[in-house]
């Protein structure tokens, strides 16, 4: 079975850092896009980070970029660092995966996590 677990969520003052961690069963990213994604409450689920199989690169959207990082471990854990955190990056994220191509719309993706919440004041 596949299956996405994400933790590391929390609350924290403008400016903190979190570190999110997603392990993925039956994924690896060596074979597969594996993506962070988020939604506010009132907001449509968007794109954070979709990082290509093999670590070939990584997209970051415009909102996140030079804040967040993506990051893996044991080829089946996926961290987003993200740092400098504002009031606007609170929401739910989650991680999703799928084998290529990859999207940055969620719709284009079928499994993802329960979700971490971050609240950011």
């Amino acid at each position: 079975d596949v299956q996405l677990v994400e933790s590391g969520g929390g609350s924290v003052r403008t400016g903190g850092s979190l570190r999110l961690s997603c392990e993925a069963s039956g994924y690896t990213a060596g074979r597969h896009c594996m993506a962070w994604f988020r939604q506010a409450p009132g907001k449509e689920r968007e794109v954070v980070a979709v990082r290509y199989p093999g670590g070939v690169g990584t997209y970051y959207s415009d909102s996140v970029k030079g804040r967040f990082t993506t990051s893996l471990d044991n080829d089946n854990i996926l961290y987003l660092q993200m740092n400098g955190l504002e009031p606007e990056d609170t929401a739910m994220y989650y991680c999703t995966a799928r084998a290529g191509p990859c999207y940055t719309s969620p719709n284009e993706y079928k499994v993802w996590g329960q979700g971490t919440q971050v609240t950011v004041s």
